[in-house]
């Protein structure tokens, strides 16, 4: 099963969860909802969520998306990431987990721990 991930706030998620769908604020503003692959998510965790600390990862089958998952390159960073240009239904998360941090303050990510 291809997966990818979603860094939320735990309320928003929560939220998301007692509707049916998940829409971003990403969605409205840029048109579509960003996502990482495993190994991408403590780096975006730590470069953009750094001062968060109610942090989850939900973890969204692609064939359970309505939408299809697009790898791409929008800011030119060098590395292409998954988008969804698409409302996401909470029914397509296999797993959630809480983000941790190290001894030094970084966000790490393993979801097979």
């Amino acid at each position: 099963m291809a997966t990818v991930f979603h860094i939320v706030a735990a309320p928003d998620w929560r939220a998301a969860c007692a509707v049916g769908s998940y829409e971003p604020p990403s969605l409205a503003e840029q048109g579509f909802v960003h996502f990482s692959h495993a190994h991408q998510v403590a780096a975006v965790a730590n470069n953009l969520y750094r001062s968060r600390d109610d942090l989850l990862v939900v973890e969204f089958a692609v064939e359970r998306l309505a939408a299809p998952v697009v790898e791409e390159d929008l800011y030119d960073a060098g590395e292409e990431f998954p988008h969804v240009y698409a409302a996401i239904s909470t029914a397509a998360a296999v797993a959630e987990y809480r983000m941790t941090r190290d001894e030094a303050g970084d966000y790490r990510f393993r979801p097979d721990s």
